[in-house]
């Protein structure tokens, strides 16, 4: 047995541990990556079209044209015939599910009186125009289309932009296609990559610029969003998955080992899984049961790359030093699986999103549940949450203030105006009672 693949350490509060510590610092964004999206992001700008299908035919090997990089009406109805039934209902179910999600996240206008007889308050509106990156290259994740736009349609986005990456025949996946169009988008276009970002953020003579980008991505897209944040807004920086599961020995070690390898798969070889367990010999059985698993995965190589590279399993000597090292590692999904976890929850801080029990695997976080997949990554969620329907829409304050109002707060205007220099300021004030 490889003693490299899903090694078994210790870890405690009482001093350093090397290896723990090498594992929690993972870069949100790799630099090779900066530096390309730096190159491919100007010539975009500059260039436009042109240099977004440049990039698509070399970094995606796409053999596409600016005249084909739309989705067409055709190509949508050909995608409805082409995904299977099953999907199909799998689909309108998740999409069911998000949307009802994201009605009860909506906040409503509201306003409060004023002392004097105005009026305080909040509004709320939608974004005209957003763009959703989906990523299609290592995997197609369609469910990304639903956990995105359906968001945005519940907000009350009138234009859903989405960019995925073109097979080398030019064409986008039909999962996708269908997926994006359950969802509300009204714009589809095969590119992926730093050029999608690009696109998306700059705009071109085929795409017109959004508002925002959401959506996950790999080291590339999540390097391209960080460099145009400002020309647009973003989500946040989502790059490549992890997990970090907490459990005693009540655990089931093939459950929690399947959890450990669901977020492997992925392909960028950078994912990250923690196991955190009190027990040396439930680390021991969940450890046989990983590489006994990871096998039968179809997607074995990437999974193997994550084994050696990116997954640790950890014992300690209390739930609360486990609990410790999870929010020191704020993972991007945090699962549960304990005796009486509802105990555990509020001491949880530092996580994207948070699985309690043995019967809730991350993945229908992933593909069912209703809350966004879309998550932060690489220690962020210590500042960072998960996209909500609320990202969608820009909050507006209300001021509305009475005669009486201003007379009664004139002297902290006058005050301050004096502290900071900033006479003009309270003279705008002070004027109307003159």
């Amino acid at each position: 047995m490889n003693k490299n693949l899903a090694p078994i350490v210790t870890w405690g509060t009482d001093r350093k541990y090397r290896k723990v510590e090498r594992f929690l610092l993972r870069p949100a964004v790799e630099e090779k990556a900066m530096q390309t999206a730096a190159t491919v992001l100007a010539a975009i700008r500059e260039f436009g079209d042109k240099a977004v299908i440049e990039y698509a035919r070399e970094f995606d090997g796409s053999n596409i044209s600016a005249r084909r990089l739309r989705v067409t009406k055709e190509e949508i109805a050909e995608a409805k015939t082409a995904v299977d039934a099953d999907f199909k209902k799998a689909a309108k179910e998740t999409h069911k599910r998000i949307v009802a999600f994201s009605e009860n996240g909506l906040r409503d206008d509201w306003t409060m009186a004023t002392p004097k007889g105005g009026m305080l308050g909040e509004k709320f509106v939608p974004f005209d125009r957003v763009g959703a990156y989906i990523p299609g290259g290592a995997a197609p994740l369609a469910s990304t289309a639903l956990m995105t736009l359906t968001l945005a349609k519940v907000a009350g986005v009138k234009e859903l932009v989405a960019c995925s990456p073109g097979n080398k025949e030019g064409k986008l996946n039909p999962y996708i296609i269908y997926a994006l169009d359950l969802a509300g988008a009204t714009e589809m276009y095969k590119i992926g990559g730093i050029q999608a970002i690009g696109a998306m953020a700059y705009g071109t003579k085929t795409i017109a610029k959004v508002r925002k980008i959401v959506g996950p991505g790999g080291p590339y897209v999540t390097a391209a969003k960080r460099q145009v944040y400002g020309d647009v807004a973003l989500d946040m920086v989502a790059g490549p998955s992890e997990i970090a599961v907490l459990c005693d020995s009540s655990a089931n070690p093939a459950h929690v080992a399947a959890d450990l390898l669901s977020q492997a798969e992925h392909g960028t070889g950078l994912e990250k899984s923690l196991l955190v367990t009190t027990s040396q010999k439930q680390a021991e059985a969940i450890r046989i049961e990983i590489l006994k698993q990871a096998e039968l995965l179809s997607r074995s190589e990437p999974v193997f790359q994550v084994l050696e590279k990116g997954m640790l399993l950890v014992v300690v000597k209390s739930m609360a030093d486990g609990m410790k090292l999870c929010n020191l590692f704020a993972p991007e999904h945090m699962e549960l699986i304990v005796n009486n976890p509802e105990k555990w929850v509020d001491k949880v801080v530092n996580a994207g999103a948070l699985f309690i029990g043995e019967w809730t695997p991350e993945s229908v976080g992933d593909f069912a549940a209703g809350p966004s997949h879309v998550l932060p990554t690489g220690g962020t969620a210590a500042y960072f949450s998960g996209l909500t329907v609320e990202d969608f829409r820009r909050r507006v304050s209300l001021i509305q203030f009475t005669k009486e109002d201003l007379k009664e707060i004139l002297p902290v205007v006058e005050a301050f105006g004096r502290v900071e220099t900033l006479d003009g300021h309270a003279r705008s004030a002070t004027i109307r009672f003159e």
